[in-house]
């Protein structure tokens, strides 16, 4: 699958777990400015969210497609012009190492670390070939903490600050600019209370808004990290 751009278009942005949470929020935020592709495995929640795109006069198209086929995502991703990366989807599964199924472990591992790699190696090429780009990955607090019944998710979030970080020195005198969000407590049905409705935890819009400003930095500006909290948290994060 290829993509070609015109003079005066405006910029690609690729979103990845697209369909819900935040990733949702994001695309809406950067369907303002951009032509987005949101990816997700649900054909049904994209197809929403895209008409909710169009319909508020934005631009966005749906690729549906698992993140975890190696194979499936070159073909579906490789030759795409795309100026922003968001790499955002991800799965966590809370429960102590000794309560954790081998295949729940495998799932983490396969959505968390190896899909991030998968869709990066597919769109960086043309990144680097053009010398301008931006990768955002959403990583979490948990990337620099711990805690309990946390050992494979925050596992794979200290792996994406360090993926972040590496890439970041690996790219950046190429054009590329690469940043890792790291939000705390945010109000979606993703961690693990499993329920939406925490009071004074961060919402969607606000990571979506942190990264929109991420991208709207200068040329010559690099953030390469965000870590991202609610004022006032409901516990800790």
């Amino acid at each position: 699958m290829t993509t070609t751009r015109r003079p005066g278009d405006r910029p690609v942005a690729l979103v990845t777990g697209a369909s819900r949470g935040i990733g949702r929020a994001i695309v809406l935020r950067l369907a303002r400015t951009h032509d987005v592709l949101a990816v997700a495995r649900s054909a049904t929640e994209l197809d929403a969210l895209v008409e909710e795109v169009r319909d508020s006069g934005g631009s966005c198209d749906a690729i549906v497609l698992d993140l975890t086929d190696a194979d499936a995502v070159a073909r579906a991703l490789g030759g795409l012009h795309v100026d922003v990366l968001v790499n955002n989807a991800g799965i966590g599964i809370m429960r102590p190492l000794l309560e954790m199924e081998p295949e729940e472990w495998r799932a983490m591992m396969a959505v968390n670390v190896d899909a991030l790699y998968h869709v990066t190696r597919a769109l960086l090429p043309g990144m680097v070939t053009r010398g301008a780009g931006h990768v955002v990955t959403l990583g979490s607090m948990a990337g620099r903490s711990a805690f309990a019944g946390g050992t494979a998710y925050t596992g794979t979030k200290h792996f994406v600050v360090g993926f972040s970080e590496s890439l970041m020195m690996e790219v950046r005198d190429q054009g590329v600019k690469v940043s890792v969000v790291m939000p705390g407590s945010v109000n979606t049905s993703f961690g693990r209370g499993g329920k939406d409705g925490k009071p004074g935890a961060l919402e969607a819009d606000d990571v979506a808004a942190a990264v929109e400003h991420l991208i709207a930095t200068p040329p010559n500006v690099l953030v390469s990290r965000v870590e991202l909290r609610p004022l006032r948290p409901p516990g800790r994060g």
